[in-house]
């Protein structure tokens, strides 16, 4: 209930403050009435039509300016007052902040007339000119305020819309690199162990390729179920499991060798928690991307933690034939530099002059 409440708050806020301003004009034109010559029985509706419509004015703004700016110049021409017109500049101020532009500029131009000619038959001219363009700035200058604060409000939005479109667009973005990392990895360990179990004629090489392909492909439904679930939060069904970090590197490693690829693997210093999955799909690309294009062979993978980043170098001596061909990578590569240019890193990939393919990248430590 508490919390109902104080949602409520911000909302009943501006109204209550609207409601304080027409119950101040009403009790101000109550005592404009009953000072002046004009009967009672016109002064006290006067002064209720004054003051009352801008509690409303949020919700029906051009209304309530059309009821305070006939029911003010019926008591200036009654001489009731001659004050510069507050409670229409209060409403022109809602007209100018709530409607389009082109409403809020005619709204405002008929209302000067109506001022002006209103001044003129109450106070001929050209006694009171002054007394005109003093109402005309009042009611001009809350109007031009109401149309700061309209420009105001429509910038925040769209600058919202624009942040939360940004946001849908990186995590779509995030969401497309984890999965080609969990399906490529998983797939092209898949393809070597079947090619191997279709032309290899030893059954126990055969057997071990099949078992290699039925443990890489419960590990990748485990990441594909993990990665669901977190796009269907509300799937209680959804087998989730903790995110890929250094500690599973050596499983990384023992998979690729199961592939064809002999992996090296050296880390010194101690990876930061935050970057151990940049880190390790990282290493898991790179390897997988050896599997795929330069098995059989043998790979290094060093990551070196310094003072103020961390290196990953991933080098192989496979053909070095994967950019040949002026392509600048595939969602692999594209994956790996999206993921170092998040922390500001820098990332290079190619063939090697002595042959094979290397992958650096440096990562700041947050």
């Amino acid at each position: 209930m508490k919390s109902h409440v104080l949602r409520l708050l911000p909302t009943a806020y501006p109204y209550a403050l609207d409601t304080a301003v027409a119950v101040l004009f009403v009790v101000t034109y109550l005592g404009f009435a009953e000072m002046s010559a004009t009967p009672l029985w016109l002064g006290y509706p006067l002064a209720v039509l004054v003051g009352a419509p801008l509690a409303m004015r949020r919700g029906r703004p051009l209304l309530t300016l059309g009821v305070v700016l006939v029911a003010q110049t019926a008591a200036t021409v009654a001489h009731i007052t001659l004050e510069p017109f507050g409670a229409t500049a209060f409403a022109a101020y809602a007209v100018a902040s709530l409607r389009p532009h082109r409403v809020a500029v005619r709204a405002l131009v008929a209302t000067l007339v109506v001022i002006a000619a209103t001044i003129a038959v109450a106070e001929p001219w050209p006694d009171d000119i002054g007394l005109v363009l003093f109402a005309a700035l009042c009611v001009g200058t809350a109007w031009a305020l109401g149309r700061v604060t309209r420009v105001r409000r429509d910038y925040e939005a769209r600058r919202a819309a624009q942040a939360a479109s940004a946001a849908v667009t990186e995590e779509r973005m995030r969401i497309a690199r984890e999965l080609h990392d969990v399906v490529a990895h998983g797939l092209s360990l898949i393809a070597v162990q079947a090619g191997t179990a279709a032309h290899v004629r030893d059954a126990s090489v055969s057997e071990e390729a099949l078992r290699v392909i039925e443990t890489t492909s419960r590990g990748t439904l485990v990441e594909m179920r993990r990665l669901l679930g977190v796009l269907r939060s509300e799937d209680a069904a959804a087998e989730l499991a903790p995110m890929p970090s250094m500690a599973d590197l050596p499983e990384l490693v023992s998979r690729a060798s199961l592939a064809g690829v002999g992996v090296d693997l050296s880390v010194t210093g101690t990876v930061p928690e935050a970057l151990g999955l940049t880190v390790y799909r990282l290493v898991q690309e790179s390897v997988t991307n050896v599997v795929k294009h330069a098995a059989p062979a043998t790979c290094t993978a060093a990551i070196e933690v310094s003072g103020s980043s961390v290196s990953v170098t991933v080098v192989d001596d496979g053909p070095g034939e994967r950019l040949s061909t002026g392509r600048t990578g595939g969602h692999g590569l594209i994956g790996m530099r999206e993921r170092v240019a998040v922390y500001g890193g820098t990332f290079s990939a190619g063939p090697r002059a002595e042959g094979g393919f290397a992958v650096r990248a440096e990562v700041p430590l947050p």
